[in-house]
């Protein structure tokens, strides 16, 4: 062997023996620190009882539970991907509200923060560690798999039963209305939540592990009528909807000897044949309430214009109403159909254009938002209310059966909608005078303060 060779050896050899002995001196890589620091028993665990376990959890309405650590750890990289969508079709939890426009202020609000979906995908990224269990906090406790998300209603109304066969194609019609015989005084309504019962998971074994799948009944639309009282219209029912809390100032009013109405039902099969009714719970405020203001009747909504061409995105559809009274708004729930890809609602008094809250959507998850309380927005006669919806008729929409069709209005699913179905109240002069006032002390608001949604609050009256 030459000399040359053996030194070039021997210079190799001290270089790897060099970087061997500095690798062990230093620090872990960051990854391993990250690893180390973000576990499920302490990280991950309550981000899940705060935000997923509502419906993933054994007997719920997801396709599987996310509990223990044996549970969750196979779902890792799937749970960060879900969660990483953050405001549009497809993320996890379904909550599409837009963080970085409008109010950010709403009631049971799932969303995760950026630090959660990050320590989500740390997690995911570097091993799944499980951690300490003395870190793990007590498991949740549910009552079942259908159980009332607002707790046990004052009053419940079944709907008759009906079957769907596995095979059957879908169903649009009205069914039998129900008598209330129980409800023998006007009560006011607190809130008002639908949920179905149905024999699938009794049988065992679904041909689709979906929230679909678990279902018949996509949607109802339901009204009471009492005798010479003419009728009543409540919040639509909606798979994956949330229950409808009203505001406590305006408490909706169901009269003794009404008749529930169900007037528009969808139905559809899901793979087995199923036995189900929807069962509608009423939880009613105290005997001698009375409500400090009216619902207004406004819908922002657009049904004669809807366009949409195909394979195109981003087409946008525009409706607009002017309000005649001062108006509190409660909650915005857009309702679109499968191109649907987001909503937003704007607001404009005289050279004003303000933003108020802007969502995604997908249309297997309807969501209703309510502003938070000192939040939601007050807003004076003669603003226009204006939606911008926006349309993703292109084969990268999961929904879309069809990039290739154009699509236009009408009621079926595989036609569209574009409604703002949100509650909104009526105000007096006085009342709004007054609400805008309690929201300044609330909010310890100055002079040179603004709230999104309330275009006159710092003008105060001599």
């Amino acid at each position: 062997m030459s000399r040359l060779m053996i030194e070039w050896k021997s210079i190799v050899g001290t270089a790897l023996a060099v970087f061997a002995l500095a690798a062990f001196a230093l620090p872990a890589p960051v990854v391993a620190q990250e690893a180390d620091g973000v576990t499920f028993t302490k990280d991950i665990v309550p981000i899940l009882q705060r935000s997923c376990q509502q419906c993933h959890r054994p007997n719920g309405v997801a396709p599987m539970p996310l509990v223990t650590y044996e549970d969750v750890q196979p779902h890792a990289m799937a749970m960060m991907r879900r969660t990483g969508i953050r405001d549009r079709q497809g993320t996890m939890p379904p909550w599409y509200v837009e963080k970085d426009i409008g109010i950010q202020q709403y009631k049971d609000d799932p969303s995760l923060s950026d630090a959660e979906v990050a320590a989500i995908a740390t997690w995911a990224r570097n091993g799944t560690p499980e951690g300490d269990l003395a870190d793990m906090p007590p498991a949740l406790v549910f009552a079942d798999a259908v159980g009332w998300r607002l707790g046990e209603p004052d009053l419940i109304v079944s709907t008759a039963e009906v079957v769907v066969e596995a095979d059957a194609p879908d169903w649009w019609g009205a069914l039998e209305g129900i008598a209330i015989p129980e409800l023998t005084e006007d009560r006011y309504v607190a809130s008002v939540e639908i949920r179905e019962i149905n024999d699938v998971k009794e049988r065992g074994g679904l041909d689709r592990e979906t929230v679909g799948g678990l279902y018949v009944f996509h949607h109802m639309l339901f009204s009471t009528r009492a005798p010479g009282a003419g009728s009543t219209t409540w919040p639509v029912h909606e798979v994956g909807r949330n229950p409808d809390i009203f505001d406590v100032d305006a408490g909706q009013l169901l009269r003794a000897g009404s008749v529930l109405v169900p007037s528009s039902i969808h139905m559809h099969s899901n793979g087995t044949d199923t036995r189900a009714h929807l069962e509608v719970g009423f939880k009613f405020h105290p005997v001698g309430y009375e409500p400090k203001y009216r619902s207004a009747g406004y819908i922002v909504a657009n049904g004669s214009d809807i366009d949409i061409k195909p394979e195109e995105k981003n087409q946008e559809l525009h409706a607009y109403t002017v309000l005649q009274q001062h108006t509190k708004i409660v909650t915005f729930e857009p309702h679109l159909h499968a191109p649907g890809d987001r909503m937003c609602l704007e607001a404009i008094w005289g050279f004003n254009v303000e933003t108020l809250v802007c969502t995604g959507y997908d249309h297997n998850w309807v969501r209703g938002y309510a502003f938070a309380d000192n939040y939601q927005p007050l807003l004076p006669k003669g603003t226009i209310l204006h939606i911008v919806g926006y349309m993703d008729n292109t084969a990268g929409n999961r929904n879309i059966p069809d990039a290739r069709n154009w699509q236009g209005a009408g009621n079926r699913s595989v036609a569209n909608m574009f409604i703002d179905l949100g509650m909104k109240l009526s105000l007096s002069d006085e009342q709004f005078v007054e609400e805008m006032a309690q929201r300044r002390e609330n909010l310890n608001l100055g002079i040179n303060d603004h709230v999104v949604g309330c275009p006159l609050c710092m003008v105060i009256p001599n």
